[in-house]
């Protein structure tokens, strides 16, 4: 599926696509804003087998490396695991993630912005 591909309205779908990855997504209606997964979109720039320990690691090499709590720019929200029940998750805003997108290297970190860009 092409990047930034939608089945149905895009304001209310909670899976954008980026290069074939499906990220889990969330719009707070109050604040007009977007909020992506972390892990998922981890997935997508890496290819990690692991994303979810990708990105506990990586929190920890940015806080000792730069001293930047990357926790901080997240928001845990509730949405469907690859289970189907809802659990919370690291989320963050398109400014959050291109922060956390900063610090992974990553030859998709580019074209993710772009697309960031498009979705959110």
């Amino acid at each position: 599926m092409e990047a930034g591909v939608f089945k149905g309205n895009p304001m209310t779908n909670p899976l954008a696509i980026f290069e074939g990855y499906q990220i889990r997504r969330h719009y707070d209606e109050k604040v007009e804003t977007w909020y992506f997964s972390v892990v998922d979109t981890v997935a997508a720039l890496t290819d990690s087998v692991n994303a979810r320990d990708y990105w506990f690691k990586m929190k920890i090499r940015v806080k000792s490396e730069d001293g930047i709590e990357l926790s901080t720019i997240c928001r845990q929200l509730k949405m469907k695991a690859p289970d189907g029940k809802m659990r919370l998750t690291d989320c963050a805003n398109v400014e959050g993630l291109l922060r956390i997108i900063q610090s992974i290297p990553s030859p998709k970190a580019e074209p993710i912005k772009l697309w960031l860009a498009k979705v959110g």
